[in-house]
């Protein structure tokens, strides 16, 4: 495919003016056609036969080799998840916690993983502690080092886990997760490292990130265009060696019709049951088409540029105030408009097409954009505030 076509084939781009990438990104209409492809292989094979097992092995296989290489990690350490939250929470519970251990949980995470979290910590008696990045809005040097002293600033004794996204969905920061996990390996403790990486994938590269961390979790649906209901989350070898499975089944164990099997030695001991294989080859085609556009850093810097211009025209309007006070350092571009209600700005859009969301926490707007996104796109977005 050329570079520069992965827009024309997007059906859900030809009618409207689409931001929301970090909620779904459309999905290409050939990685469709091999979800369809996937499902009639399997039903002309027979969907329980011995001859359907090696279509369905090499399927996952293949997508699993596939996405290892772009989380940096080897094979065996990725799980298949349905979604971010089943992937960082099935090991996360499977950890060994003692009764007053601390959880430090950034004040930027997304209410499902807090929620995970705070559940966990009711149940084995421990503590929740929040390490503030919300407010951090300048450079990439300067994010990196509050972090990290804030960070040294909020670690206990007693804490044994951090909670930190690699790129913020509400404020669209990125945070500096290899330092993260090599501060955190110089204590007493040695805390895990939880990283909800559900906007990085796909966004920009994250195999360093990805690497370092103890729990990574990502899913496929969002700035990656694929399906949703498909996952995926890097474990550090001492979280499988250290953690039980939670949700058990077939998929979790080494002999899946032995019921004395044991559990797998690798990540796959976090994998469930039964999931829909057609979905890996759709994954499978668009990150195809992604890398068809050039290298993750190729297509950072190319989602820069078109953050970067919406981001100045914003500048522009007297009305508008960008969280953050410098360009942003991926596609999420929040910001506010004065005297009007994020809801009812999102309302007006959508009324012309123009699709981005409000957010709870802090009290915005968020457009993404894309490396499918236009110039056009962001012109009309702009005439369109501006006209308020």
């Amino acid at each position: 495919m050329p570079q520069g076509e992965l827009r024309s084939l997007m059906p859900a781009l030809a009618n409207k003016t689409y931001f929301n990438y970090g909620g779904q990104g459309p999905l290409p209409s050939s990685s469709l056609e091999a979800i369809i492809a996937a499902w009639r292989s399997i039903q002309e094979l027979g969907p329980f036969t011995g001859a359907v097992w090696p279509f369905v092995e090499q399927t996952s296989n293949k997508l699993r080799q596939h996405l290892a290489g772009w989380f940096g990690v080897p094979a065996h350490r990725l799980a298949f998840s349905e979604n971010v939250t089943s992937g960082c929470v099935l090991p996360l519970w499977g950890l060994p916690w003692q009764l007053g251990d601390e959880l430090l949980i950034s004040d930027c995470e997304h209410p499902g993983v807090v929620a995970a979290c705070r559940e966990l910590a009711h149940r084995q008696g421990l503590s929740l502690k929040t390490l503030p990045v919300a407010d951090l809005c300048g450079t990439a040097n300067d994010t990196n080092e509050q972090v990290l002293k804030r960070l040294d600033r909020q670690l206990s004794p007693s804490t044994r886990l951090v909670v930190l996204s690699h790129l913020l969905w509400n404020t669209g920061q990125v945070m500096p997760i290899a330092a993260v996990a090599s501060q955190l390996s110089s204590h007493p403790r040695h805390p895990w490292l939880l990283v909800d990486g559900a906007q990085s994938l796909g966004a920009i590269p994250i195999e360093t990130a990805a690497a370092a961390a103890d729990i990574y979790g990502c899913t496929g649906h969002k700035w990656c265009c694929g399906p949703e209901g498909l996952g995926a989350v890097a474990l550090s070898e001492r979280v499988v060696r250290e953690a039980r499975p939670t949700l058990i089944g077939w998929r979790s164990l080494s002999h899946e019709t032995n019921s004395e099997s044991e559990f797998h030695s690798d990540s796959r001991r976090f994998e469930v049951a039964t999931s829909c294989i057609p979905l890996c080859a759709g994954l499978e085609q668009s990150l195809h088409l992604l890398e068809a556009e050039g290298t993750a850093e190729e297509r950072l810097a190319l989602i820069q540029r078109r953050s970067e211009y919406l981001w100045q025209g914003l500048q522009a309007n007297p009305r508008a105030r960008t969280l953050l006070e410098v360009p942003p350092p991926a596609g999420l571009v929040s910001f506010e408009i004065t005297g009007e209600d994020p809801e009812s700005v999102v309302k007006r859009l959508g009324d012309q097409d123009i699709w981005l969301r409000s957010l709870d926490d802090p009290h915005c707007l968020r457009a993404c954009t894309h490396i499918t996104t236009t110039e056009a796109e962001i012109e009309k977005l702009l005439e369109a505030l501006q006209s308020f």
